[in-house]
Formats: C-alpha cells, structure tokens, sequence
C-alpha cells in the first residue's frame, strides 16, 4: 500500500538516487534508546473497557498470582455442610447459614453449602466481612430471568466449586429489574468481592442480559470445566483475571476476558498460568488495562469475526502522540494498555484487528504462537522484544509493529500484505489502510530494529525490515522475500544499518532497493539482477565453488542483498540463477545442499562492506528516500 506523502518525497529524489542501491535515506544516526516498557513505575494509558474515558493506569511489573488452599481445594463433606434442594420457585434448607422464600436463597454465614436441583430466582450472598463462603453446585440448573442467578453482595471470598461428575448451569433473562439508579449486578454470576470457581464438574452461563461472571476484585479459575455464552463479556475481574486449569470456553459479544481497575497500581490485569481457553468474542479476546500474561497453557481467540474482516469501525483508534485507547472498541487477540508477555503455552489468534497489541511493552519469551490479523500481527506502541519461542503470523497487513523491536531469539515467520516487520513512532489503536482512523508514522527518535538471534522469514508485499530509525543485526539469520512493486522494498530504512553479524539474504524489487550501511563491520554483496519469476533458485559461490548462499525467493524478484561472515573482501564471487537443489530448505533458503546447473549471471569482487553489481541488462536502483511507514 501507497503512502502518498511518502513517496512524493521519495519521486523528488529518484533522479539524485538512480542507478545506485541506498545504504540509508536519513541525514544523521538515531541512538537506540533503552525502553523497559511498563516496568518502570511510570504510567501507562489504557483503554478501561467501559468505552467512555480516558485512562492512566500505574504498572510496575511486579505481578505474582497465588492460588491459595481456599482457592484450590475442592473438597468437601456433605455430612456438616448445609444442603439447599431446588425445586422451581422453592428450596429446602436443612443446616445452618441458609434461608429461603419464594425465588430467593439467602446465604449469611461463612460455610459450605451444596445447591442441587432446578430453581427459578436468586442466589444472594449477604455474608460478614471476613466470611468464606463455599457454594457446591451439584447438578443445579439455576434460572432468573429479572436478574443475576448468583449475587454476591458480601463476603472476603466466595469459591463455586463444581461437583464432580455434574452439571450445573446458570441462565438470566434478557431484562434486569434494578433499584433507581442501579446498574448492577450486571452478570449471570456477579460478586463485589473475591471470586473463585473450582472443581472437576462442569458449568455452562447463558447470559442473556450482558456479562457471564463477574468479580469487582479477584477473579480465579483454579479448575472446572465453564463453558459461557454472553451477550457482553465471558470473565470480567475488576482486580484481576486468573487462571491455573480446567477448561473454559467462552462466545461473547463483548470481549473474552477483561480486567478492568485502573486506579491501583498492579491491577486489571489478566494473568494464564495454565488450562484450555476457546474463546469467539466480538470484540476483543482477552483485554486488560495494565498487563496480559501467558505462563503457560492452550488459548485459542477468535475476535470480529476473525482476519477475513478486517477492522472498519472508526472509532477503533488513530495514532496519537502517546499510548492512549480511550473511547475504543476493538476486536484484538490480546490487548493490554502496559504490557503482553508471553513465557510459554499454545496461543492461535484469529483476529480482524490487532492479533497481540500492548499500548507500551510486549515480550515474548517462548511458547508457540499463531496469528492471523486483519491488521498488525504484534504491535507495541513502545517496545517489541522477541527472546524465544515459534512465531507464526500467517496473515497480517504488517507482521511487528512498534518504536523499537528487539529480537533475541526464536523462530518468527511473517506473511504480509505490506511491511514484515516496521520500527516507527506513534501510538496504535488500530491502524489498517484504507479505513477509518488510518494514519501515517512520522520518524522519531530511538526508532530502531535491531536483530541480535533468531531465525527471521518474512514474505512481504509492502517492505520486508522497515524502521523510520535504523536497522542493527549483530547475529541471527534472516531470509526476506520481498515485494514485487518498485514503490517499496525489501529493507527500507531511515537512519544507519549497521551489520556485525548472523546471515541476510533480501530479495525483492530494484525500485526501491537498500542494502546494510558502510559502517557495518561484516561484508554485504547488492546484486541487480533482471527480472526472475517466482522460485528461480539464486546461488552465490565462492571462487572455489563453495556456496556461500542459496534461495529461491517466493515472488518475482530483480535484486539481492547477502551478507555473510564468509564474504571476505577482494575476493571474488559469481551469481548463479537457476539450477537444482536438494538439501536442508525452509521457505526457499538452503542451509545446506548439493547444487548443479543454472546460469552463470554475473561475477563481483567485494571492496568493502557494501559492494554493488548488476547483470546486463538489470535496472539498478531507482526511487529511494526515507524509510517507516505506512506504504
């Protein structure tokens, strides 16, 4: 995709440009700044999820979840507990801490209580303070059609423990009779304290009205399987969301999973140690104001439909000058207004919006992870660091996004309609071409892209690497196939690449071609070539015939940029298109094989860390000019 402001400038340069590759479009070297995104102290703005105003939340990074005895133990003797029998409008109580009258079951003391059978009304809890209240659902079948099912309105904590073997489910209606100017309960399951569900037995909520569960501090999954169907959101904690095991499975209308408390430091934030989470939400899969992390587990999310649609709503968000999300629905996979890490676990996301967006850090540190986004698979409005773990973005508009990109380690694989990965300043709240709120980057300071491991595949019809900064690669290997278009190309930059180490290769389009800068202490080779069709094999040898690079690139290409530790200055090597391969191969590159056969296209001897050559006959270089953006 064109950005137009960007290219004018590019086509006023053309001429000054032409017939030579860049080695960088900017006027001075932008430093890397040092970002520890959200663990600092400093605040973060948020979206709070209501959709209504702006929101700072305080985030340090110092997140530890426990899940205590209470929370986890789901044991229980029916012989001293208090045992309630449903029987339509009725229960019949036999024990202590319970009473009932028509449509409603009071509870007022801490102790166990095991609810059985079908029941038209309410479950209230109006416990003490420090009361513990345990509620056994053994095959309860619960309806209230003018309210919530279960209502917590006091205790420390309740813990809904699923009995083994059973079913259970909770249903609301569709209309909520409040007190003047009540809006809540506002869930088929509401607490205004801390809230657990345990156990080896199943729940299924139908909420009709708006939210499935819903806790204004803590909420804990610590074990069960619930399976929630929700005309708003599925989990909802004020506080926090957490969960250790079990299964949980959940349809929304609204998102996934929120945490919502923007005023404590260290609140709202959703936090997966392990389980099986499904989640189809309208809007966002799993949205917390401070942080989202992942220990550990299975999560599948689905959001707006997933990527075949792609974000359209105009009040899904522009680029601003700070991290703010105010006022804005979206339909992210993961969503945190500080910071998304990810240690480990099996995360797919289909997304029409933003697969993984953080609007300050995100970290991925392990873990296997797939994504499909209508728009960007990972952004950051502040930092993207990569240290481990298989990335797969199948489809994105662009692959990674953010102010500086660090990757460490790990295998990442992108497939992109425009930039693979793209360093720019900003703020995101959705960004998608041609649609509502898109907006452009303009170059920043501290912009940078830099590759110290890994293994980096991106196939790109916009720029492969692009950063309105600069590019630096010390190590890693990182194979571009990149856009077919003159109008972009596969590294595009605006301030210096420095390359000292790891391995490059980045075939692409002449228009637009760059190639690493003459600061590099390792050597690059810039080949133009004439036009190649998809999956020609391009190999470059050394004068004893050693393969120093093979590839064959997945789109039409005219020019190369290798560079290797092998490539020794004033030595000479030859290009060599065509031919067969059979060995070690991962999307079009060979790490090691037998060749034979091809076309001899053209020798070189390399004179220092940019060395430029051409076949007869090829288009060197054209159209040049600042790197970043939207294109």
């Amino acid at each position: 995709m064109l950005n137009i402001r960007k290219k004018v400038y590019q086509g006023l340069v053309a001429a000054a440009l032409s017939g030579m590759i860049l080695t960088g479009c900017g006027t001075g070297t932008t430093t890397p700044s040092s970002v520890t995104a959200g663990t600092n102290g400093t605040a973060a703005t948020a979206a709070t999820g209501q959709n209504t105003s702006e929101a700072t939340v305080s985030y340090t990074g110092n997140i530890t979840v426990e899940f205590g005895t209470n929370d986890s133990d789901d044991s229980y003797d029916a012989t001293v507990a208090t045992a309630i029998k449903l029987e339509g409008a009725s229960a019949t109580v036999t024990g202590q801490g319970a009473a009932a009258s028509s449509g409603k079951v009071t509870i007022s003391a801490a102790g166990t209580y095991i609810l059985s059978g079908s029941f038209e009304g309410q479950v209230l809890v109006e416990a003490g303070d420090e009361d513990i209240v345990r509620l056994v659902l053994d095959g309860a079948d619960l309806v209230n059609e003018t309210g919530a099912v279960i209502n917590v309105v006091n205790a420390d904590k309740v813990v809904l423990i699923l009995a083994d073997g059973t079913e259970n489910t909770v249903t609301d209606g569709s209309d909520y009779s409040f007190s003047g100017t009540d809006t809540e309960p506002d869930a088929a399951i509401f607490s205004k304290d801390d809230l657990t569900i345990n156990g080896t037995g199943s729940l299924t909520v139908n909420a009709n009205y708006s939210h499935g569960i819903v806790s204004k501090d803590d909420l804990k999954i610590a074990s069960g399987n619930i399976t929630i169907t929700s005309v708003g959101d599925g989990l909802k904690g004020s506080d926090s969301v957490a969960v250790k095991s079990g299964t949980v499975t959940i349809s929304a209308g609204g998102d996934g999973i929120q945490a919502t408390n923007d005023k404590e430091t260290d609140k709202g934030y959703v936090w997966i140690e392990s389980g099986i989470i499904a989640i189809t939400a309208e809007l966002d899969g799993i949205q917390a104001v401070s942080a989202v992390i992942v220990k550990n587990g299975t999560i599948d999310v689905t959001t707006g439909g997933g990527s075949k649609n792609s974000s359209t709503s105009a009040s899904w968000g522009t680029w601003g000058k700070s991290g703010t999300a105010s006022a804005s629905a979206s339909a992210k996979g993961l969503k945190a207004g500080a910071d998304v890490t990810i240690d480990g676990g099996t995360v797919t996301i289909d997304s029409s919006d933003d697969s993984i967006h953080s609007n300050d850090s995100v970290t991925i540190n392990g873990g296997k992870i797939s994504m499909s986004s209508g728009d960007d698979g990972i952004h950051g409005d502040k930092t993207v660091t990569l240290n481990g773990g298989d990335i797969n973005i199948a489809k994105a508009y662009e692959g990674i996004e953010s102010s500086k990109i660090t990757i460490n380690d790990g295998n990442v694989r992108l497939t992109t309609s425009d930039d693979g990965f793209n360093a720019a300043g900003g703020a995101d709240g959705s960004s998608l071409n041609n649609r509502p709120g898109q907006n452009s980057f303009s170059s920043a300071s501290g912009v940078a892209l830099v590759i110290n491991g890994g293994n980096v595949y991106v196939n790109a019809s916009g720029d492969g690497l692009d950063s309105n900064g600069n590019i630096e690669m010390n190590g890693g290997t990182v194979i571009v196939s990149g856009p077919t278009a003159n109008n972009n190309g596969a590294l595009d930059y605006n301030g210096e690449f420095t390359l000292n180490g790891g391995f490059l290769i980045a075939a692409g389009s002449s228009g637009m071609a760059e190639a690493p800068g003459t600061g590099s202490s390792q050597n690059s080779a810039a080949v133009f070539l004439t036009s190649q069709t998809a999956g020609t094999l391009v190999r470059i040898e050394d004068s004893e015939g050693n393969v120093i690079a093979a590839f064959k690139p997945a789109k039409a290409y005219s020019s190369v940029v290798v560079s290797s530790a092998e490539l020794e200055k004033g030595e000479e090597y030859t290009v060599i298109l065509g031919g067969t391969a059979a060995g070690t191969e991962a999307d079009g590159y060979y790490a090691a094989g037998t060749f034979s056969g091809g076309t001899e296209a053209l020798s070189f001897t390399v004179s220092g860390a940019v060395t430029q050559a051409s076949q007869s006959g090829a288009q060197t270089g054209g159209m040049g000019g600042p790197g970043g953006g939207r294109k």
